[in-house]
């Protein structure tokens, strides 16, 4: 995967009891939502705190997933805060990709990269992304 550059977003997320295993680690599953929940949160930050569900509902524009890869590096925990760095590398004509890593106490736990298509959500369509996102997403790839 590319190597995170050193201005990303980053959104924290506090790992609880209930997000663990019997091996007081966090689920396996739990890590993929936690990384989608960070990309939600860039979403937000970028476009004045409107995420996946103001971008469906406020602007027919839907960014479903379709390819998710993720390397595990170390377990994550709820002794630290969970770090997720949030940035895009890539925009295509219709898609966008995501990279998240996931970090604790300074230690890389897991990266993600993820593809999603831009939709037009009423009509469950393929698009290109409104101009207006494209010009602030185009900002934010390294």
């Amino acid at each position: 995967m590319e190597h995170r550059p050193t201005d990303t977003f980053e959104h924290s997320v506090r790992i609880g009891w209930g997000d663990c295993d019997p091996a007081k680690i966090a689920y396996t599953g739990r890590l993929p939502w936690f990384a989608l929940e960070a990309i939600n949160a860039w979403w937000e930050d970028k476009f004045d705190g409107d995420g996946w569900f103001q971008m469906e509902f406020d602007r027919n524009v839907n960014t479903p997933f379709v390819r998710l890869e993720m390397d595990f590096v170390s377990p994550v925990t709820p002794r630290h805060r969970l770090i997720c760095h949030v940035w895009p590398v890539k925009l295509g004509e219709t898609s966008i990709t995501f990279r998240v890593d996931g970090d604790q106490d300074g230690k890389l736990c897991f990266s993600t990269r993820t593809v999603s298509v831009f939709i037009q959500a009423d009509e469950f369509r393929k698009m290109p992304p409104p101009d207006d996102m494209r010009h602030i997403i185009e900002a934010q790839i390294p």
